[in-house]
């Protein structure tokens, strides 16, 4: 395949997958094997990187009202009820907290993970009928009762800590999905679809960006002197394929998000959990007939 068609393809696939609960880590690696993109290629290293920064970017682009909101009515709050410990904005840090400090410590097992399509196999599988039954059991609300929490700005710092905690297990077993977890963990402690949704979406800037410019930092200045493992583009035609994909992801992503929002307000997300068990299936049965490690 051409690599600009291949830059589409690939670009549309992080898009698609970054912000819904199936794991865009799973389906960019998934994506690279069936494309025969060798792993051991710094600029295509390189290339999964940045394209990540579209998608980030997307969110930015989306939630800028929001944002700008958020930091104008910092500590207070819109409804003037919050403080700097449980502001919107202060929620998200200390979520990213929780989740950042276990994760940089747990960098080298993670890595390890990276490459292991038995692990993606589970991850997709087993978070896939975690989902199914959160959302059938926490979806909707007992009769005559509501959510503990409607929005995102009635959060409670517990909430915050709990869905950080979770975020974990995502970074740990590539597959689970980061948005799948924060999503769970939402619902099972009273949150509804949609403020889980979107604190999710908000949890996703700082950790993203995070985890991105420091697996590009160690990219290009590897520990010990050693060889670097992604490359910058060397050519014109590599700095073309970088940006259309990094163009495509912000694009679909974009799309996914405002699409998305709106489909969780009316369904649930027991699609995505049946997705994620037929793929989890199919990458295991791949995996034991030796076509994958």
């Amino acid at each position: 395949m051409h690599d600009y068609l291949l830059s589409i393809l690939l670009g549309i696939v992080e898009g698609l997958t970054e912000f819904l609960p199936v794991s865009s880590t799973a389906h960019l690696r998934i994506t690279q094997e069936l494309m025969h993109i060798p792993l051991n290629n710094g600029f295509w290293k390189m290339y999964s990187i940045v394209i990540q920064l579209g998608a980030i970017l997307s969110l930015l682009i989306y939630f800028w009202p929001r944002l700008v909101r958020f930091l104008r009515t910092f500590p207070h709050g819109e409804r003037g009820n919050r403080t700097v410990f449980n502001h919107p904005l202060s929620l998200v840090l200390i979520a990213f907290v929780v989740t950042g400090v276990p994760s940089f410590l747990l960098t080298k097992k993670i890595g390890e993970h990276l490459e292991n399509f038995r692990i993606f196999g589970y991850s997709l599988l087993i978070g896939g009928i975690i989902m199914w039954v959160v959302d059938a059991l926490f979806g909707t609300p007992r009769s005559g009762s509501r959510f503990k929490t409607e929005h995102m700005e009635e959060m409670t710092l517990f909430q915050s800590i709990w869905i950080g905690f979770c975020q974990i297990f995502s970074a740990v077993f590539p597959g689970t999905s980061r948005s799948m977890s924060t999503i769970a963990a939402g619902q099972l402690a009273g949150m509804s679809r949609a403020s889980a949704l979107e604190f999710s979406f908000f949890l996703s800037i700082p950790t993203m960006g995070a985890a991105t410019l420091y697996t590009f930092y160690r990219t290009v200045h590897p520990k010990g002197g050693g060889e670097p493992m992604g490359a910058m583009p060397s050519s014109s035609h590599e700095w073309v394929v970088l940006v259309i994909g990094f163009v495509v992801s912000f694009i679909v992503a974009l799309g996914v998000v405002a699409w998305f929002m709106n489909w969780v307000r009316r369904r649930g997300f027991m699609p995505f959990a049946i997705y994620r068990i037929i793929v989890g299936i199919a990458v295991l049965v791949w995996v034991m007939r030796g076509n994958l490690v």
